[in-house]
C-alpha cells in the first residue's frame, strides 16, 4: 500500500468515528470502479463502518431481458450480419439461449470494436442487413452516433442499430428515491462524465443532499474520492465535487454531448432490476428513425421475465452482494454465466467471482 493511500486511511478513520451513522453506504455507478475496488482490496483497508456498494454500472448487465431476447431474435433473420461488442454475445436471454449459442449455430455473428466497422460492413455485404447492436452509457453513444452520421454521408442504408443505449443520471435518481438502499453518497462515474460533465449530477446534492464527487480509476483516486464523501457529511454538505479533474470539466465534452443529441432523444426505457425509468435511454430521432433495427421484426418485443433464482437485479440497485445469490459460484460462474452480471468483465458477479471479493 502506498504511503499516501496510508495518509488517507489515516484521515478517514477519525471522520468515520465522528460520524453517528452505524453503516454509510457509498455506491459506485461504475463498472471500472466495482473492478478496481475489488482488485486493489480497498474494502479491506476502509473502517468497517463503510459500506461499498456497486450499482448498475454495467451497460450489458442492465440491458433488460426483453432487449436481450429481441436481439437474439434478430439473428434469425435471413441475410442479416449481427455486429457487437464482445460481452454482449455471451449474455443468456430466456431459455438460456445467447448470440454466442445462435453463432455456433450458423448464425452471421461478428464481434467489432467500433461501429464505424459495422458501416463498412453494411458497404462489402450490400445484399446482406448489417444490424449493430448499440449497448452502452454515454461513454460510447458518441461513437454510435457517428456512425449513423457516417452512414448517411455514404448513403449506406442497409445499415441498422438495435438502439439500447442508456443514460446514467435518471438511474441515480431512482436508486436515491429507493430508501430500502439508503445510499449516503456516490462515486460518480469517470469515463460517462467526460462527455456528461458534472452538472447532471446537481440534482442529486440539490434536491436530495446526497453528496457526490467524480472519481478516476487509480486506488488513490477512489480512497481520496472516499475520503472527500465523508467530509461532506460530516460538514453536512452536499455537492458535486471532481477529483477526477484532469478530464472531467463541469460542462462535458460539449462537441461530443452534440453528436450525440443530434442523432439520438431521450426516452424511457427499461434496466434489469430497476424497471422503467423516464428519461434515462436513448432512441433515434425521427430522421433516423429508419435505422432501428427492431422494426426488422415486425412484431412487438415482448417484457421478458428474469431467470428464475438470478438475482442480478437486486445486485444491480445494491440491496445484495453477488455471494448471497444462491447461484452465485457453483450454477453461476463465468463459464456457464446464468444472469449477465457474471458475463461482462465489469459486471459486479463476474468481479467479485475474479477477486473473491466476499
Amino acid at each position: 500500500m502506498s504511503e499516501i493511500i496510508k495518509e488517507y486511511i489515516k484521515k478517514i478513520s477519525p471522520i468515520c468515528k465522528m460520524l453517528e451513522e452505524k453503516e454509510i453506504s457509498f455506491m459506485e455507478v461504475c463498472g471500472t470502479h466495482t473492478m478496481a475496488i475489488s482488485k486493489s482490496g480497498i474494502r479491506d483497508i476502509l473502517p468497517e463502518k463503510i459500506r461499498l456498494i456497486s450499482g448498475p454500472g454495467c451497460p450489458v448487465c442492465v440491458t433488460s431481458p426483453g432487449d436481450i431476447d429481441g436481439m437474439i431474435k434478430l439473428s434469425d433473420l435471413p441475410d442479416v450480419i449481427i455486429t457487437t461488442f464482445g460481452d454482449m454475445i455471451r449474455v443468456p436471454g430466456s431459455n438460456r439461449n445467447s448470440l454466442e449459442i445462435k453463432k455456433a449455430d450458423g448464425a452471421d455473428i461478428r464481434i467489432i470494436y467500433n461501429p464505424v466497422e459495422a458501416v463498412d460492413m453494411a458497404e462489402k455485404n450490400s445484399d446482406k442487413k448489417v444490424i449493430f447492436l448499440a449497448v452502452g452509457f454515454e461513454t460510447t453513444v458518441p461513437g454510435i452516433a457517428s456512425a449513423i452520421i457516417e452512414a448517411e454521408k455514404r448513403k449506406t442504408e442497409n445499415f441498422f442499430i438495435y438502439p439500447a443505449n442508456k443514460v446514467i443520471p435518471p438511474a441515480m435518481r431512482a436508486l436515491v428515491m429507493d430508501k430500502q438502499i439508503g445510499i449516503k453518497g456516490f462515486i460518480c462515474p469517470g469515463h460517462v462524465s467526460v462527455i456528461t460533465g458534472a452538472n447532471p449530477y446537481r440534482f442529486l446534492a440539490e434536491d436530495y443532499g446526497i453528496p457526490c464527487v467524480i472519481a478516476g480509476f487509480e486506488p488513490l483516486d477512489i480512497i481520496i474520492s472516499i475520503y472527500k464523501l465523508l467530509l461532506q457529511l460530516h460538514e453536512k454538505r452536499a455537492s458535486v465535487e471532481i477529483e477526477y479533474s484532469p478530464w472531467v470539466r463541469p460542462e462535458g465534452n460539449i462537441k461530443a454531448r452534440d453528436i450525440i443529441y443530434k442523432i439520438f432523444k431521450e426516452c424511457d426505457a427499461v434496466w434489469r432490476g430497476l424497471g422503467v425509468i423516464p428519461g434515462s435511454g436513448l432512441s433515434l430521432k425521427e430522421e433516423y428513425s429508419y435505422r432501428d433495427g427492431r422494426k426488422l421484426l415486425k412484431e412487438e418485443i415482448p417484457s421478458v421475465p428474469e431467470t428464475a433464482g438470478c438475482r442480478c437485479g437486486e445486485v444491480l440497485k445494491g440491496l445484495i452482494r453477488p455471494p448471497e445469490c444462491e447461484l452465485f459460484g457453483h450454477v453461476c460462474t463465468p463459464v456457464n454465466p446464468v444472469g449477465p452480471c457474471m458475463v461482462s468483465s465489469e459486471g459486479s458477479c463476474s468481479v467479485y467471482y475474479k477477486y473473491s471479493d466476499g
